[in-house]
């Protein structure tokens, strides 16, 4: 079973991590800076990878930015590749440059 963790250090730089049976199986890279989280990349083991689990990290890193009220800068491929994708689903956080 998935599960998605967050390690932040004390300057709010970290990553959710995407644990698979207790291994850790992805990460996205984060930092927060005030009221703005940037997603700088996101990262599936080669074994994992199609399986569709990236979106959860992603889907985990928007649950956190919308219970904590921040905005996303989305530098990292996939997560601007989903924001672009929809629009619409990540309007209230998306933070467009």
């Amino acid at each position: 079973m998935e599960e998605v963790v967050i390690r932040l250090n004390q300057k709010n730089h970290g990553a959710f991590y995407l644990m698979l049976d207790n291994e850790q199986v992805g990460e996205m890279m984060i930092g927060i800076d005030g009221e703005v989280l940037t997603a700088f990349h996101t990262e599936i083991h080669h074994t994992q990878e199609g399986k569709g689990l990236a979106k959860h990290l992603l889907n985990a890193m928007v649950a956190y930015a919308r219970e904590h009220k921040l905005k996303v800068r989305p530098l990292c491929m996939y997560v601007q590749a989903q924001f672009k994708r929809h629009p619409e689903e990540y309007a209230d956080i998306w933070l467009q440059q």
